[in-house]
């Protein structure tokens, strides 16, 4: 089960990954169609008008796909903000309690927030709603890869929390590790 969550975690940040290069990508297209297109006319001769239209609602659709992928790898890995503050003032005990308390919260939310995404994503679907750009996208798609992410990363504070009760959670052997590190 332990190789599964981490491939289907690893497999997330993989399509998170794809998602910014393919933002960096078209953004590149588009700024050396900018630069060629100037040079063209420098030269005395026409553009090629090299653009991509909707670029910027499609980046957006892409930026959300990489942040909502990444929530549960990131979590894993402890790079998500975490204010340490009281649990290094308070013995082991208490903090495995609080770790406890946070991610069961935090799994309530992240549940409450992927179930509404969800329903969004049905509304768009049923009724056949679209971007605004000159590329009219269907709204569903976008969204549906955003409630992916947040699946995925209920598993993951789901996987912590059940982590935490049995002893520590990955995230914070990997804090740990790194204050350990830093300490050298």
């Amino acid at each position: 089960m332990r190789k599964a969550l981490d491939t289907l975690y690893a497999a997330a940040l993989v399509g998170a990954c794809l998602s910014m290069i393919v933002i960096a990508a078209l953004v590149f297209i588009q700024v050396m169609g900018r630069v060629i297109d100037r040079g063209l006319v420098l030269a005395g001769l026409p553009r090629w008008g090299i653009a991509i239209p909707s670029l910027a609602e499609i980046g957006g659709f892409l930026f959300v796909a990489t942040a909502s992928l990444a929530l549960a790898y990131t979590l894993r890995a402890a790079g998500h903000v975490r204010v340490t503050l009281i649990t290094r003032l308070v013995g082991p005990r208490v903090n495995r309690i609080l770790t406890v308390l946070v991610l069961a919260l935090a799994a309530a939310l992240a549940i409450f927030a992927t179930w509404h995404i969800g329903l969004r994503m049905l509304d768009a679907q049923a009724m056949g709603r679209v971007s605004y750009g000159l590329i009219r996208i269907p709204l569903w798609i976008p969204q549906a890869v955003m409630t992916l992410g947040f699946v995925i990363f209920c598993i993951a504070l789901l996987d912590e929390f059940w982590a935490a009760l049995r002893g520590q959670p990955a995230f914070r052997a990997e804090e740990e590790r790194r204050e350990y590190e830093g300490a050298k």
